[in-house]
């Protein structure tokens, strides 16, 4: 029987090591295969956070459009860049930097604010009041639907920004930013992301910022490191095999074990992972 950690790399398929410019290729033609595929799907449609996520993901997207309308002189392929601000974005900069780097066929606002501030009020009614945590989560839903709206109406699959180092914690809203159709950097930690933003030439401080789901009202830009209480150079040193201390192990494994659920459709009788 594998041990959990052999069991764990061999699930978030990490690289110890790996060439940026072979990864942004096995990304592209990933993206590009799937619409030959499915020929009345006609491009693609995703979230601009502004972060090294949705920056990378945006930008592999847009060049698998780009090369399938030179490929096949179908010009109807798109990419569609969606801003999903709470009201205002404090960090609202980054994400017009990254629509500049990416340079999306479309380019959509919507903002979230009042659906969400509906949804809060009906269960206030309801005798519910959401936590600024759990309020945070129905953001991260609405976002989402907002996507998938677009995305019904515009013949498009929504793409997800999961990466295997925010995977293996399970470091997303289950049915919100964990909720799409393709996942095309599963497979590459967060060092590993920042080396394909660099060899795509992407403005460094999309890339170096502190990362953060930036969803509490009241722990505003709160970094995902102090969320997790454990560094993304540590969860990527446990997936490419190197040796971690023995709290960084079990931290990492703990998240594991806790958010397995979220990697797995709604469980039924004959599923025993959870048992």
């Amino acid at each position: 029987m594998k041990d959990l950690r052999n069991q764990i790399l061999e699930e978030m398929k990490v690289k110890p090591t790996i060439n940026p410019q072979e990864e942004i290729r096995i990304s592209v033609d990933f993206l590009k295969d799937y619409l030959k595929k499915y020929p009345f799907i006609k491009g693609f449609v995703l979230g601009q956070s502004g972060g090294q996520d949705s920056t990378l993901t945006g930008k592999l997207a847009q060049l698998a459009i780009n090369e399938l309308k030179e490929e096949t002189g179908n010009q109807e392929y798109k990419f569609i860049a969606v801003r999903l601000p709470y009201g205002v974005q404090k960090d609202a900069s980054d994400v017009e930097d990254a629509i500049q780097f990416i340079q999306p066929d479309k380019d959509v606002t919507v903002n979230i604010k009042p659906a969400v501030d509906a949804m809060a009020a009906s269960l206030k009614e309801a005798g519910i009041v959401l936590s600024d945590f759990e309020k945070g989560n129905v953001k991260a839903r609405e976002r989402m639907v907002v996507q998938y709206g677009i995305a019904a109406m515009e013949n498009c699959v929504v793409l997800g920004t999961d990466h295997s180092a925010e995977s293996i914690t399970g470091f997303y809203t289950k049915y919100g930013d964990g909720g799409a159709d393709l996942i095309p950097i599963f497979r590459l930690n967060k060092r590993q992301g920042k080396m394909l933003l660099k060899e795509l030439g992407c403005p460094e401080h999309l890339y170096l910022k502190t990362p953060t789901a930036d969803l509490e009202d009241e722990r505003p830009q709160l970094p995902d490191e102090s969320a997790l209480g454990v560094s993304y150079d540590d969860i990527d040193d446990y997936l490419e095999g190197k040796e971690v201390s023995k709290q960084t192990q079990e931290t990492i494994e703990a998240l594991y074990k806790k958010s397995e659920h979220k990697r797995h459709l709604p469980i039924t009788v004959y599923d025993d992972f959870w048992r």
